[in-house]
C-alpha cells in the first residue's frame, strides 16, 4: 500500500502526516509513506485542498485533517479491498 500525504509542510500538513504514521502503528498495516510538498506535484493531482490523503493514488480525504482513528478506518478499509470513504 501507498499513501501519500500531500501538502505544502504547514502545521496541518505535518499533523496529517503524524495522524497516518500513529494509524499504521496502531493498526499494524504496512504501508509506504511519502510526503509530496512540491506545488506543482500536489496540482498535478488536481487537490485544490491540502491536506491531501491518498491511498494507492486515490484521493480519501482532501482539506482536512484526519484523527489517527479516522485513517486507521481507511487503511483497514483499503487493506481489506474495500472502498475508500
Amino acid at each position: 500500500m501507498r499513501i501519500e500525504v500531500l501538502g505544502t509542510g504547514c502545521m496541518k500538513c505535518r499533523k496529517q502526516v503524524d495522524e497516518v504514521m500513529e494509524a499504521l502503528r496502531a493498526t499494524g498495516v504496512e504501508a509506504e509513506v511519502v510526503k509530496v510538498e512540491r506545488i506543482d506535484e500536489i496540482m498535478k493531482r488536481g487537490v485544490m485542498l491540502t491536506p491531501c490523503v491518498l491511498i494507492d493514488g486515490k484521493v480519501v480525504s482532501s482539506g482536512k485533517v484526519l484523527s489517527a482513528k479516522d485513517c486507521a478506518a481507511l487503511l483497514t478499509a483499503a487493506g481489506a479491498g474495500g472502498q475508500h470513504a
